[in-house]
């Protein structure tokens, strides 16, 4: 199958004018191969290290231009375009202008930034471009747009030659490279492989050997790159940035002191979750999209009630004894409240402490009043196999287990409940063409996936419970023979893993997960041939930004969710309009 791309549809059109008409008045470029050597001609121009792009005019008249460009997106005007002198100490630390792009998941946010960086060339002449992500998982998700985009945008822009490349500090060959083309650059860029710096030492000679060891290579003077650090080059072409999710990217002074040791000309950033919308240019917010016919429609489904979030969770991690103590301790886990939302904390506890006390210390009043009655531990049992923990309101958890919460039987519903509409999509599907996937999000892999002592993978409790709901359901008259691949073949996780193979629980944007993302990522085809047996997808670390999948109609949580943008961002998942054999997107009327 290969996806195919509308390139009329107008909502994108007007969010890839808002980029392009900040820039308004700007010399035209005259040619694709121009290279201009005085500073009167062309947006690019040559510099000490290679071809960097010039911006020619000041800022004053990008301010004009992004008020013409905010009233006709019926925007609020910005006041100036915050751009201030680099102070490590200040909030905003920029020395260029920032502006952002508000775009609801599922909606072509990757195609409207990457086309953005094609329009900013034909029109002005731009060639230095560097895409900043904050995973792993977005960054493959971008390798994989522009490689299904490039016959399309080839054909719209009169096949401009371009090159793109990840960053990687074991071939800064590309960042020379980078530099020196007169074709259109890509880079795309981790943030963490560029935010370990020198901090406020402008002089990195003056540095230490135990101080230079500590920054990252890109910051570093290397003989491949004449005994200059990589970073200069790229500051040199006074790259145009890109922020894909800013929210996770520039979210510390670190980062954004990274951002700003780029030196671009302009900033763009893009979400549908910005915490601060720089200078907004265009904004498609969830409702705008849901009555543009653009997304899914949303159906909530749930097997608790509705005010279960107010429920006591408590669970027993462990029971111990600290080295020498003639007493057990316990490490257990609890809900607390925080300014980005509630959250899971685990604290180290022992007899006598009281639950609500022990979680309320200053400076910050984190604990939850349903922690304030009868959560006094009145007893810890080290026992071998009888660990456990009681309260003084008569409550007693063993180790491992848990009150409230995502209790076993909660899950078990969740999964039937899961599959049962994944079925009836199915049904609804089947004369349209198009393969219905469900994905679940799970906290521990060890729940889904599990190793006997000789290594031998095994089926988590999660797997069971899956593989017995699927059997009872697919036997039902109304879906017996629909889907005809057996259970075991129909879901799979999507997890990193050791060395051995093992799969382990990650945050999904370490060095284990590359090869994990790399398949999800890059066989998104596959995942949506009938040919492909698999349906249900099951992960770890939430791929809660970055990748999805057109034909996700089913999202299922199991595990406790954070924050609303957390949440918004993990509902993006499944979002986008679904595509039928022919790679057409199928609109629900």
């Amino acid at each position: 199958m290969k996806l195919k791309f509308d390139a009329s549809l107008p909502y994108q059109q007007e969010a890839i004018q808002a980029a392009v008409g900040v820039f308004e008045g700007q010399p035209s470029n005259q040619s694709q191969f121009e290279v201009s050597f005085t500073t009167q001609m062309g947006m690019v121009e040559q510099t000490e290290l290679g071809i960097g792009n010039r911006l020619a005019f000041d800022t004053g008249r990008v301010l004009d231009n992004t008020h013409t460009v905010q009233e006709a997106n019926d925007i609020p005007k910005s006041r100036d375009l915050g751009v201030a002198t680099y102070h490590s100490d200040k909030s905003t630390i920029y020395s260029f202008p920032n502006f952002s792009v508000e775009m609801e998941t599922g909606t072509g946010k990757t195609y409207v930034y990457l086309r953005t960086v094609f329009e900013l060339n034909q029109k002005y002449g731009f060639k230095k471009f560097i895409i900043v992500v904050p995973s792993v998982a977005i960054r493959e998700g971008v390798l994989k747009s522009i490689e299904i985009t490039r016959d399309h945008f080839a054909g719209i822009y009169d096949n401009v030659p371009f090159d793109y490349f990840v960053y990687d500090s074991k071939k800064l060959g590309k960042v020379r490279q980078f530099s020196t083309s007169n074709q259109i650059q890509i880079m795309v860029i981790n943030i963490q492989a560029f935010q370990k710096d020198a901090g406020d030492e402008v002089d990195y000679a003056k540095l230490d050997d135990e101080k230079r060891k500590k920054l990252n290579i890109i910051h570093q003077e290397r003989d491949a790159m004449s005994g200059r650090r990589p970073i200069e080059f790229i500051q040199d072409t006074r790259p145009i940035v890109i922020i894909d999710e800013p929210q996770s990217v520039d979210n510390t002074p670190k980062s954004r002191r990274a951002i700003q040791q780029l030196q671009p000309v302009a900033c763009f950033r893009y979400s549908a979750t910005h915490i601060n919308p720089y200078n907004l240019l265009y904004k498609l917010d969830p409702i705008k999209a849901y009555d543009l016919r653009l997304v899914k429609r949303i159906e909530v489904s749930s097997v608790k009630a509705d005010d279960s979030f107010n429920d006591t969770f408590v669970r027993l991690d462990k029971v111990e004894y600290a080295k020498g103590a003639k007493t057990p301790h316990a490490k257990v886990t609890i809900n607390v409240d925080t300014p980005a939302g509630p959250k899971t904390k685990t604290y180290k506890v022992k007899q006598g402490d009281d639950l609500y006390e022990r979680s309320n210390q200053p400076p910050r009043n984190t604990a939850r009043p349903e922690y304030q009655h009868g959560f006094i531990i009145s007893n810890i049992s080290a026992e071998p196999g009888l660990e456990h923990i009681e309260f003084n309101n008569g409550r007693m958890i063993r180790q491992g287990e848990e009150e409230g919460g995502m209790t076993d039987e909660v899950m078990k519903a969740q999964i039937r409940e899961t599959i049962e509409r994944h079925l009836q999509k199915e049904l609804k599907m089947k004369d349209k063409s198009v393969k219905v996937l469900s994905l679940f999000f799970i906290d521990r892999v060890s729940n889904y996936r599990l190793y006997a002592e000789d290594g031998t993978p095994q089926k988590g409790k999660i797997a069971q419970w899956f593989e017995e709901a699927f059997a009872e359901l697919s036997a039902k008259p109304l879906y017996k023979g629909l889907l005809t691949h057996p259970a075991e073949a129909l879901h799979n996780g999507y997890f990193s893993s050791d060395k051995k193979g093992v799969l382990k629980d990650t945050g999904g944007n370490t060095q284990a997960d590359e090869d994990t993302y790399g398949l999800i990522m890059r066989d998104k085809e596959r995942l949506l041939s009938p040919e492909e047996p698999l349906r249900f997808i099951f992960s770890h670390s939430a791929l809660k930004e970055g990748w999805d999948n057109p034909n996700v109609f089913q999202l299922c949580s199991l595990r406790e969710m954070g924050t609303e943008r957390e949440r918004r961002q993990t509902i993006g998942r499944g979002l986008r309009l679904p595509v039928n054999q022919d790679g057409e997107r199928v609109y629900d009327d």
